[in-house]
Formats: structure tokens, C-alpha cells, sequence
């Protein structure tokens, strides 16, 4: 029987250090690009961020499906009519020309694609990030975002999945289902996700197999988690350097001649 883990103490704020918490703060480079109505990309460790006039108009991010996958997976869209582009900005603007997807639908499908999107490119970092002035070609047809909304949104999301169970190194491991003596039901949803479960898989790549918003996928793996069904794997470790065979003729002859001894 797997061992369920016991999750780390969630960490407590400090409320009468900042009572009012100021907008941008998970990312204070942002922030500034803000204020000072900056346009270009802001690149960080887990994803990207398309400013416009200090406004997000697009977030991407390796660990969350884009609005091309979102919009195929479940029928919502054709994918054979989808404009087969990595510039998804571009794309909505050709859906909405050419009348595949009414726009409030669209609206709908591509700010929840922002909203996983910079969930993830928000996340903390190990390294810096850097800000690249100039055009973004990521500008489209629908409405930008203010950072603090997207700020508020991000914040608000990792507070939820803290609630539910806190360990945020659940949403990039590899996923081990446990084995508990008296499981509780899950869901549907929930059941699609642990089918899906290996020991390899991260939550992020059960999303995307799924055609899910990534943020939905990780509240399902951290309830199954809570409910014991769930651990998190360590990262599969490379396999270690084979060594040649030796070559070298003198010890070669060695060999030889310790084996003709031995058979003696």
C-alpha cells in the first residue's frame, strides 16, 4: 500500500505587515510595466507575458493548453477550420472574420487561456525576468486585461488550490496513485485524470491529453491528493553513464592471463 504523504504546513501571512496587499506584487517588473504603459513580451521561467499600452493582451505557457487546444478537444470548434498557427492572436482575429465562433464565445475560451496561462508564467521563479521592448505581435481583435486583474486572478487561484491541499510540488511532478484501504468516490472529471496516471505524467501534460484548462486539471489532482489517492512521484533521474569496455591491450593481456590462472 502506497504511503499518503503528510502535505507541508501552509505558509501564514502576515496581515499586519500588509494590510492592503498592492496589485502586482507576485511580480513587481510587472507591475512597473504597468504604470508605465510599457508594450512588448515580459519572458519569465514558466511562461510569457504580451504587453500592449501596459495591458496583457496574451500569456503562453509551456505547462498550459492553448486556446487552439481548448477550442478542438471537446467539438467546440472543427479542428479542421481552425487557422493552424502558433500566432493565436491572428487566429481569433480569422474565426472571428470569418464567423466560425460568435464573439462572446471567443471572448470567453481565450480570456480563460490568458487566465491559465499566466498562472503559470506568475509562478515563482529561479531566475530573472527580462522585458523586451517593441511591437508584440500577440495584439488582437479582443480586449486587453489590466495586470491587476491578472495579478488578483493568479493570487486568488493559488490561495483555492493551498485550501485544497497545500503543496504546490503536486503541479509539476509526475503523479502516483495511491492505494488506500477505503478509497472515497471521485467524479468523472476526477476519474478521467487518475486513468491517467503513471508515475511519468504531470498534471500540466493530463491537461492537455484532456483538452483542459490546465488550472482545472491541477484543483482535481490537488482534491485527489487530499482524499489520499494521489502522491507525487520524483522526476524520472537520467540513466547512468555507460562505461566502455577497456581497450587497452596491456591490461587486456592481463586479464587473460589471470582467467588461464583461475581455471587451473
Amino acid at each position: 500500500m502506497t504511503v499518503v504523504e503528510t502535505p507541508p504546513p501552509l505558509p501564514v501571512r502576515d496581515r499586519t505587515a500588509a494590510p492592503d496587499r498592492a496589485p502586482g506584487a507576485l511580480s513587481p517588473m510587472l507591475i512597473r510595466l504597468a504604470e508605465e504603459r510599457a508594450t512588448g513580451v515580459l519572458i519569465r521561467e514558466h511562461g510569457t507575458l504580451h504587453l500592449a499600452e501596459g495591458r496583457v493582451v496574451h500569456a503562453e505557457s509551456p505547462l498550459a493548453p492553448g486556446l487552439d487546444v481548448l477550442l478542438t478537444a471537446h467539438g467546440t470548434l472543427d479542428p479542421a477550420v481552425w487557422p493552424w498557427t502558433d500566432d493565436i492572436p491572428a487566429a481569433a482575429h480569422r474565426l472571428l472574420a470569418a464567423g466560425l465562433l460568435p464573439r462572446g464565445a471567443l471572448e470567453v475560451a481565450r480570456l480563460g487561456a490568458l487566465f491559465d496561462a499566466g498562472y503559470f508564467a506568475l509562478a515563482p521563479s529561479s531566475t530573472p525576468g527580462r522585458f523586451r521592448y517593441g511591437a508584440t505581435s500577440a495584439a488582437g481583435p479582443l480586449p486587453a486585461i489590466p495586470v491587476t486583474a491578472l495579478d488578483r486572478e493568479t493570487l486568488r487561484r493559488r490561495e483555492l488550490l493551498d485550501r485544497l491541499w497545500p503543496d504546490p510540488a503536486m503541479d509539476g511532478a509526475p503523479l502516483i496513485r495511491a492505494d488506500p484501504l477505503a478509497p472515497p468516490p471521485v467524479t468523472l472529471r476526477q476519474r478521467a485524470v487518475l486513468d491517467r496516471v503513471d508515475g511519468v505524467r504531470t498534471a500540466p501534460e493530463i491537461a492537455r491529453e484532456l483538452g483542459r484548462p490546465a488550472f482545472h486539471t491541477l484543483v482535481d489532482v490537488r482534491r485527489l491528493a487530499a482524499a489520499g489517492l494521489l502522491v507525487k512521484g520524483r522526476p524520472v533521474a537520467s540513466a547512468p553513464p555507460r562505461i566502455p569496455p577497456v581497450t587497452d591491450p596491456d591490461i587486456a593481456l592481463l586479464k587473460r592471463l589471470r582467467d588461464a590462472l583461475e581455471a587451473l
